[in-house]
């Protein structure tokens, strides 16, 4: 069999926002007219139901209709990157098999994220159950480092012993911890063959000048051509610009719950107000924050043609 990681995707595959509807249902049309704008703005693919996305807040069935409705409304499938992290194995393993035989590009898998001071070797474990189960060729798995969310990370070892074990499965590694230290030693131990993919658009020009061909980004629902810069053209005439950009970009959010103050970007941008709901246990931002939101919005300025 052909390696999985010569599959790996390239390019910016924006961590999509979920629009919901006034009763908090997930709103397929808008999520689906969201993608494709994605797909014409030259993204790679789109990410659904990340932690971008609130993916632990919906349900598997929710989970796998709306993947579903992203297809039939005109999402090509293999563009998608869907997660299916649960905190049940078993979850994960159906939201995989679902995914794998609708015919997307891939999955993205956290560890396993409840139980606190798990072992390398639960995690190698919890890693296997969903392989072993899903037991299909297909399946192309992105290992998952986010642990200031999940509180448990990817080490070196579990990253070693699952590509060991499955190189025709093991994708790559997202790396959304934040730390480029740890994201540079992930990347001069593991790549080639894997691509590291980091979250933290600041670090995206370091990761690429490794080798780094892509990234899962929050910033790219908004800005999905500035973002595709840093990682195509980290020393391009005008990274030393595109950086400042996403800096000052990052800096909107300061003091604001980041996925309520991004779906609040989204409704200054296209002067919806239907972007501001989210699934409990979110709380969108009241009026006062959303005013800052703006002001600060307006003092920076969002530019279509080259965000």
């Amino acid at each position: 069999m052909t390696p999985a990681h010569t599959h790996a995707f390239r390019g910016i595959w924006p961590a999509m926002l979920t629009p919901l509807t006034e009763s908090l249902e997930i709103d397929h049309d808008a999520f689906a007219t969201h993608a494709l704008a994605l797909l014409d703005a030259g993204c790679g693919g789109v990410t659904a139901f990340g932690t971008t996305g609130e993916g632990p807040s919906f349900s598997v069935a929710e989970r796998m209709a709306a993947v579903e409705a992203l297809v039939a409304r005109g999402v090509p499938a293999q563009r998608l990157m869907v997660s299916t992290s649960c905190a049940a194995v078993t979850d994960t393993v159906a939201l995989t098999k679902h995914a794998v035989n609708l015919g997307v590009h891939g999955c993205l898998v956290l560890p396993p994220f409840f139980f606190k001071g798990v072992s390398d070797q639960g995690v190698i474990d919890a890693y296997r159950w969903l392989i072993d189960r899903v037991a299909d060729p297909r399946l192309r798995l992105y290992l998952y480092h986010i642990p200031q969310v999940a509180g448990v990370g990817l080490s070196h070892g579990v990253i070693r012993s699952l590509l060991a074990q499955y190189p025709d499965t093991i994708a790559g590694i997202k790396d959304s911890g934040c730390d480029q230290v740890f994201s540079v030693g992930l990347a001069q131990a593991f790549m080639p063959p894997l691509t590291v993919y980091v979250g933290f658009e600041p670090d995206l020009p370091a990761l690429g000048r490794l080798g780094s061909t892509g990234a899962i980004s929050g910033l790219a629902n908004f800005a999905p051509r500035l973002v595709h810069r840093l990682v195509a053209q980290p020393d391009g005439p005008d990274a030393a610009r595109d950086l400042a950009r996403v800096k000052a970009l990052l800096t909107v959010f300061d003091g604001f719950s980041l996925m309520p103050a991004l779906k609040g970007v989204m409704a200054e941008r296209d002067g919806d107000a239907r972007w501001l709901r989210v699934r409990p246990p979110l709380v969108a931002l009241p009026a006062g924050e959303q005013a800052e939101l703006r002001r600060r919005l307006q003092a920076l300025g969002l530019d279509a043609a080259r965000d």
